[in-house]
Formats: C-alpha cells, structure tokens, sequence
C-alpha cells in the first residue's frame, strides 16, 4: 500500500516539475535575430521586347563577355506562391553580371514579380565590382543596344525586394 502513494506523490511531483518547466518557457523572454545584410550590388532596369536569350546574346556581343544560363531562380513570395525566374550569369575576379527577367516563367502567376517596386522593367541587371564607376559607363554601353528600349539605375535604399537578390 505504501509502495502505491508513494508512486502516486511521484508521478503527482512529476508533473508539477513539468508544469512549472513549461510555464517558465512561456514566460521566457523571446530574443529575435535580426541579420543586417551588405548589399554590395548595383541593379540596372531594362525595358527590351526581346527575350532573355537573345538579349543576353547582344550584351555578350557589345560588353565582350559571356552570360551564360543559370538555374532558375525560385523565389518564395508571402501568399505561399513560389515562382521561378531564369536568369543569366557572368563571373570574373572582381566583376559579376547577371541578367534576371523580371516577370516568372509561370503565366498563370504573373503578379509575382522580382522586382515589383518596378513591374515595367522586363530585365534587371544586377552588376557587382571593385570599381564603383562601372556601373555608369554600363548603362551608357547599354544604352548603344538597339533593341534595348530603356536602361535606368534602381537605387536600393527604398527597394523592399533587395534580398531576393541575396544567395
């Protein structure tokens, strides 16, 4: 018989210490990590009817480097959607290009754009160097394209859809 109560004001003790265990969790106090990227990236927006092949053809031609197609780019947008955007690539020491189209390869999900700050842009390029000058005499270079119809800087302070450029 004893054997038996004790075994019950063990168990009863058991679970008090878990309840006292969660409620002490409950009242923790949450710490939340908030991660402060370095954006180090220019992006440039292109208006062209062309597509991302052939434009990309004609920057290889003009600029004399080598996009080259990437994997897709997935992208999780809030709604619970995902789309993927094709894009192109060029990496040399101290130099990266990469030529994204803007709109999904999706039809049926449209709205989700890279950029949606800037849903006119049919391309975003998206330019890393060590020269902080590079960027300008890009565009001017760009600009010699013609077919391509607009060439404009997007200026990162305001864009809420810069880390869809972080990987």
């Amino acid at each position: 018989m004893q054997i038996k109560g004790f075994s019950a004001i063990l168990t009863t003790f058991a679970i008090y210490q878990i309840c006292t265990n969660v409620l002490y969790l409950l009242k923790m106090k949450k710490k939340r990590l908030d991660i402060d990227y370095s954006y180090d990236f220019e992006l440039i927006g292109i208006i062209s009817p062309l597509k991302g092949y052939k434009l990309a053809w004609e920057i290889n031609n003009r600029l004399e480097v080598k996009l080259i197609k990437d994997i897709d780019l997935q992208i999780s947008f809030k709604k619970g959607t995902e789309s993927s955007f094709s894009y192109f690539s060029y990496h040399v020491e101290g130099n990266v290009l990469k030529l994204f189209r803007n709109k999904p390869n999706e039809q049926e999900l449209t709205k989700n754009i890279l950029v949606p700050e800037y849903p006119h842009f049919d391309f975003i390029l998206m330019t890393q160097s060590d020269d902080t000058g590079k960027s300008n005499r890009l565009q001017e270079v760009l600009r010699t394209i013609p077919s391509i119809e607009l060439v404009a800087f997007i200026p990162l302070i305001a864009l809420k859809s810069k880390d869809h450029f972080i990987f």
